[in-house]
């Protein structure tokens, strides 16, 4: 598969193999400060056993995700990412009609399409904010069977206001529809605990979250991703879908050390909460319209092309072109270290002046 094919970011195989040399990657969403020691001991020691199959049930970093999570461990199922639960659970309900924002990250509308369902899109508008609207409960009804909210949304890095999110929560359970709720970034938010939905499990059969370790703990290689869920049912379905052995014992290890890293966690917020008022009014002076993000990353547009200068330069952005609801102006930054940062406003100055003469 060629480059010009891929839908998401993180192609620094194809950059190193046109520059022969690595980018500075800031199309791609992870913790800029690198893989944990003690996750890297974890997968090499994980290695030294790569002779055996690995646990089919993932049993032991779903009873150390149960403990983290505070929910029975009969209520977590892992994948190869959270991109493989999401056409997991496509698979298991096969919905007649699902219903998405627009735009959302794209592997939900894909493994909807792959299960050859309808589709139903509510625009995020810009003059909102990009920002869900009381108005989306009235898309919820009998006829829709599942609703994929992705909080903080990738790529406008916004939040459902808490209110709103819980209203939509209710009227999925009246409507009997399944809410997947997609907290993959949800680490990152200033607060997380107040936005997420995994205490409210027990009381909502019809609600599953998905997580994963790629972007908080720097893991995006290894593929390591789960979901809760209260409905054995469910969760059963959705793994007979996917093969047994979707998980690798590096990853399942990488899982279970990456729970104890509390002070790596802790300083990684403190590097996003401290960059990302710094980059986006950066962005600001540059004259580029950027979007209020809540997580590690900005949207943002300009008057004048950047993928391919940037490129030219070491850096790696995301195009949004291809987000249902953007055009080719759009782009998403991750944030990142203060010097990378710092390095990309640089760079962006120089190709406003050059799309300027």
């Amino acid at each position: 598969m060629e480059s010009n094919s891929l839908i998401h970011g993180g192609d620094w195989a194809g950059f190193e193999l046109e520059y022969g040399s690595p980018p500075l990657d800031f199309s791609s969403n992870v913790s800029p400060l690198g893989v944990p020691e003690s996750i890297g001991a974890a997968v090499a020691e994980a290695v030294r056993t790569a002779d055996r199959y690995p646990d089919p049930l993932c049993r032991g970093v779903r009873r150390a995700i149960a403990g983290a999570e505070q929910v029975p461990v009969d209520w977590c199922l892992c994948g190869n990412g959270s991109a493989d639960l999401i056409y997991r659970a496509a698979l298991a309900v096969r919905p007649r009609l699902a219903l998405l924002t627009a735009p959302t990250f794209g592997e939900y509308g894909a493994a909807l399409e792959l299960a050859g369902r309808r589709i139903a899109e509510y625009r995020l508008r810009e003059e909102n904010g990009f920002v869900l609207q009381e108005d989306f409960l009235d898309c919820i009804t009998p006829e829709t069977d599942m609703v994929f909210l992705c909080e903080p949304n990738n790529p406008t890095g916004r939040t459902t206001p808490k209110p709103l999110l819980l209203s939509i929560l209710d009227r999925c359970r009246e409507t009997g529809t399944l809410l997947v709720a997609d907290e993959c970034f949800g680490g990152f938010l200033d607060d997380p605990a107040a936005h997420t939905l995994a205490g409210l499990c027990s009381a909502y059969p019809n609600l599953l979250i998905l997580k994963a370790f790629t972007k908080l703990y720097a893991l995006a290689g290894l593929r390591l991703g789960y979901c809760l869920c209260s409905s054995g049912q469910l969760l059963e379905a959705m793994r007979r879908t996917g093969q047994p052995w979707a998980v690798s014992a590096p990853a399942q290890a990488a899982g279970i050390a990456a729970l104890g890293e509390t002070e790596y966690v802790r300083r990684t917020r403190a590097v996003i909460q401290a960059e990302r008022p710094r980059l986006a009014a950066g962005l600001r002076e540059l004259g580029f319209q950027v979007v209020p993000g809540e997580a590690n990353y900005l949207l943002f547009s300009s008057s004048v092309p950047l993928l391919e200068p940037l490129r030219e330069r070491g850096i790696l952005l995301r195009s949004c072109g291809n987000y249902s609801g953007l055009d080719g102006s759009w782009y998403r930054t991750a944030v990142r270290t203060a010097a990378e940062n710092q390095r990309l406003l640089t760079a962006l100055r120089d190709v406003r002046k050059e799309g300027n003469r």
